[in-house]
C-alpha cells in the first residue's frame, strides 16, 4: 500500500463524468477514479472547506462512528476489478468495513485520515505526472482541465475508462 493525496475533483470531458484524482504521496503517479456526482460534491465540499448548515451523509456517519466509540484510522483502496474500485475503512482498532472508494475518500477527508492505494492499482493504472513544487498546483489544474479517458488507456486497458472506472 502507498499513501496518496486527494488532488481534486473535476469533470472529465466530453462525457461530463466526475473523477477524483489521487496522487501517490512519495511519487508522481496519479490514479483517476470515476465517481458519481453526489460523491464528487461531497469530496469537493470538504476540499473547499464548505461547512453545511446541517450534517450531510458522510458527516452523519462520522458522528455516529464517534458516538459509538469508533474512530477512522485510515482508508485502503484495496483492489480494482473490471473498472470497479474496492475500498475499506480501517478503524483505529483494526476493524475493517467494506466501502465504495468515493465514500471512503469523503470520510477520510472529513476525519483527516490518510488514504492508501494498493501497489497493484498504482502499477496497473497509475499515470506518471511530473510536478515541480513551485507550480505544482497550476500544472495539476491544467491537467485536470484537459483530462480525458483516453489519457489513461495506455496505463491499463482493463481500467474501464469513464464507463467502467467506477468506485
Amino acid at each position: 500500500m502507498k499513501q496518496v493525496e486527494v488532488m481534486g475533483v473535476r469533470v472529465e470531458m466530453p462525457t461530463n463524468k466526475p473523477i477524483v484524482i489521487l496522487r501517490e504521496a512519495d511519487g508522481n503517479r496519479c490514479v483517476p477514479i470515476w465517481i458519481g456526482a453526489p460523491e464528487a460534491a461531497a469530496i469537493a465540499h470538504v476540499m473547499e472547506g464548505v461547512e453545511p448548515p446541517r450534517p450531510l451523509t458522510h458527516d452523519l456517519l462520522l458522528s455516529v462512528m464517534e458516538t459509538l466509540g469508533a474512530r477512522l484510522g485510515h482508508v485502503d483502496i484495496t483492489s480494482m476489478d473490471e473498472g470497479v474500485f474496492y475500498a475499506e475503512l480501517v478503524l483505529a482498532d483494526g476493524r475493517r468495513i467494506d466501502a465504495r472508494s468515493s465514500d471512503a475518500i469523503a470520510l477520510a477527508l472529513r476525519a483527516e485520515a490518510p488514504v492508501y492505494v494498493d501497489d497493484s492499482i498504482l502499477e496497473e493504472i497509475g499515470v506518471a505526472m511530473e510536478f515541480e513544487e513551485e507550480d505544482e498546483v497550476e500544472k495539476f489544474r491544467e491537467f485536470l482541465d484537459n483530462v480525458s479517458a483516453e489519457d489513461f488507456e495506455d496505463a491499463g486497458e482493463e481500467s474501464g475508462g469513464p464507463e467502467g472506472g467506477k468506485d
